[in-house]
């Protein structure tokens, strides 16, 4: 891609992400985050107690790109055709008719995914790691592009199915959303009143430009040096004795294409150590099965952070 076409089109990007910025307050961070996640053609996986913020940033995401948008919200009674559809017999017709579920859209916000059985859990693994539904042997594409916004309550909490690894698997990263910050909460109050609100937010992006910038992202050149970097963050999960599970060659695979899209929301055709470092414990952290010899005082879903964390410092840099 020519360097002023790549501009233009990180343009539009930086253009999203100062948009979502007045609606999500003090969370700047998980922002970046969540704009990588889509541009590298991944699913996102949003955790953090009731009221911080998880829905209002999946409910932004979807509105400020112009494309179909479908909310559900998962309860313990789902079945995997209320997120599929079904296949009704029709009277008239005489033959069955596919009635198309949610899942059919650009952008699926799955609201507390793990208050729902792992029965309906895993009907979306077909449709986030290949872009289809199959139902009754026909296959079905989705529309593209197509992006699962799951949010999650923490695991301790009550009413929660864990997540298996084959689902968690398929999230490119797992972002956590805490209490606001520093003055971020009294923003928020005082936005009530003022015109940034969630409603009026309006789109920034088409589902093409979405589709154009995912291509150009895998345009952007990493070095062969990174590549070995990277490599071995990923060789040393499965090394460690804290780990009994290490991360997936799909772990890498999306490690290296979110480090592309971090480069190009920040303006470059090509990557450098910290568009990787900064992304490990997103990308890793709910991969990882931490080994029942670990003790620490953390809560078990912050203790794979931690091992991640030591394991990316312990990795030289490449100069």
């Amino acid at each position: 891609m020519a360097p002023e076409t790549l501009v233009a089109t990180a343009r539009r990007a930086t253009d999203l992400e100062n948009s979502l910025r007045r609606v999500i307050r003090g969370k700047d961070d998980v922002l970046r985050m969540a704009l990588v996640c889509i541009f590298a053609k991944g699913h996102l996986l949003i955790e953090g107690v009731p009221g911080v913020g998880k829905t209002t940033l999946g409910q932004a995401l979807a509105r400020a790109i112009d494309c179909s948008f479908q909310r559900v919200q998962f309860t313990s009674d789902m079945l995997p055709s209320d997120v599929l559809g079904i296949s009704i017999y029709s009277a008239i017709e005489q033959k069955f008719e596919f009635k198309r579920g949610p899942v059919f859209a650009n952008v699926l916000l799955a609201d507390e995914i793990n208050r729902t059985t792992p029965k309906t859990q895993s009907a979306l693994l077909e449709a986030m790691n290949e872009g289809q539904v199959t139902v009754d042997a026909h296959s079905y594409p989705l529309p593209q592009p197509f992006l699962v916004i799951a949010t999650q309550n923490p695991i301790e909490h009550h009413g929660t199915y864990p997540l298996p690894e084959s689902q968690l698997d398929r999230f490119l990263m797992r972002v956590r959303m805490g209490y606001p910050e520093g003055n971020a909460e009294r923003e928020i109050l005082r936005a009530e009143a003022g015109t940034a609100q969630l409603e009026h937010l309006r789109p920034v992006l088409t589902a093409a430009d979405v589709v154009e910038i995912q291509k150009a992202v895998t345009q952007v050149h990493v070095d062969d040096s990174l590549i070995t970097y990277a490599l071995n963050i990923v060789r040393k999960t499965r090394e460690s004795e804290n780990l009994s599970l290490g991360v997936s060659p799909r772990g890498s695979q999306m490690f290296y294409r979110a480090a592309q899209a971090m480069a190009f929301l920040d303006g470059r055709d090509y990557c450098t150590p910290e568009d990787f470092k900064p992304l490990a414990v997103s990308i890793f952290a709910h991969r990882v099965v931490v080994s029942s010899l670990y003790a620490s005082t953390l809560r078990k879903s912050e203790q794979s952070d931690q091992v991640l964390r030591e394991i990316v410092d312990s990795v030289p840099v490449p100069v």
